[in-house]
């Protein structure tokens, strides 16, 4: 009996820490099914996360990579491939770059990584001769479900820019911008973070968050509103913010955290995710289309999730380029 309860009560509350993710997949599941191209999905858990998404109408996939492998990892699942699109590969490399291809083909609007290392993906991505750079710099973005935090927290850069600067952060905080938008997130409102709410000429990212909000004011950075330098926790507590006698639209209610460097980003997410039980979903912008990097630890939730913000950044993109030039 003890037992009984004890998964029930685990069951509530897995399913209340989700929420947020779960209004990202409805909302996905309102826009066109999403043509991702994914990059070796040789083992179980990647293609699994592949089923999971087009079995919620979230994707419409094409696998790129070795057939017998990925019919071999479909079959240990107790799956099947037949009804799915197979671009044939020798191996890993070879499918980054097939699958970059098929993007610039139009025959894909989205890429995933599968079962091969990101940096193998993204070297296909960021390659200058036939890559899918853009004049954006590209960043990553943790979209996270923390429990106890009424929204969604997108924080950038994590993962792709080590210690980016001044111009790289203007990149940065455009693309997370563009992400909560295409998220239907109203208002966006931006944190820059720092040790710190006040410019300290010690401290570079404190100098770097005033001129970034003041690029804001000038119209540099567009669709957000923007505060910095701010600490933690009076970006996204009322409270701290009010004991600070911090008066900004910001200041208390962020849905964007904008870290100085990767470090700092690295360390805040996976504090979420292991002291506060959170989930931390992932995408990478500023390329030519957006690319879900699923990890093998990720949930089943967090996967979808994942392909739920691609496909609503891909939504953004497609209404953006219907909209004729004056």
């Amino acid at each position: 009996m003890t037992i009984a309860v004890t998964a029930q009560d685990a069951s509530q509350k897995d399913q209340r820490r989700h929420d947020k993710y779960d209004r990202l997949v409805t909302a996905a599941q309102s826009v066109p099914k999403l043509k991702v191209a994914v990059a070796h999905p040789c083992d179980p858990a990647s293609l699994s996360a592949v089923f999971e998404a087009a079995g919620l109408d979230l994707i419409e996939p094409i696998l790129v990579g070795p057939k017998a492998k990925i019919t071999a990892a479909a079959e240990a699942l107790g799956k099947n491939v037949s009804q799915m699109r197979i671009v044939e590969t020798p191996h890993s490399h070879a499918a980054a770059e097939k699958a970059v291809e098929l993007v610039k083909a139009g025959e894909a609007e989205a890429l995933m990584k599968g079962s091969l290392h990101t940096d193998e993906l993204m070297g296909a991505v960021v390659r200058r001769e036939g890559g899918l750079r853009t004049a954006r710099r590209i960043s990553h973005c943790f979209v996270m479900d923390v429990p106890g935090h009424d929204t969604a927290l997108i924080i950038t850069d994590a993962a792709v820019n080590i210690a980016p600067t001044l111009e790289d952060k203007i990149h940065i905080v455009q693309n997370a911008i563009d992400l909560a938008r295409a998220m239907r997130v109203d208002p966006v409102r931006v944190a820059i973070l720092s040790a710190m709410e006040t410019v300290n000429p010690k401290v570079p990212s404190t100098i770097e968050a005033a001129a970034l909000c003041k690029m804001a004011d000038r119209g540099q950075i567009t669709g957000g509103i923007l505060d910095g330098p701010l600490a933690l926790d009076n970006a996204i507590d009322l409270g701290a913010a009010r004991i600070k006698k911090i008066q900004s639209p910001v200041a208390g209610q962020a849905n964007v955290l904008v870290v100085p460097d990767l470090e700092a980003g690295n360390m805040l997410a996976k504090s979420l995710t292991f002291l506060a039980d959170a989930d931390a979903a992932g995408i990478v912008l500023g390329a030519r289309v957006p690319i879900v990097l699923t990890s093998r630890a990720d949930s089943t939730i967090t996967r979808l999730a994942s392909c739920a913000v691609a496909s609503l950044v891909a939504d953004a993109q497609r209404k953006q380029l219907s909209i004729p030039e004056v």
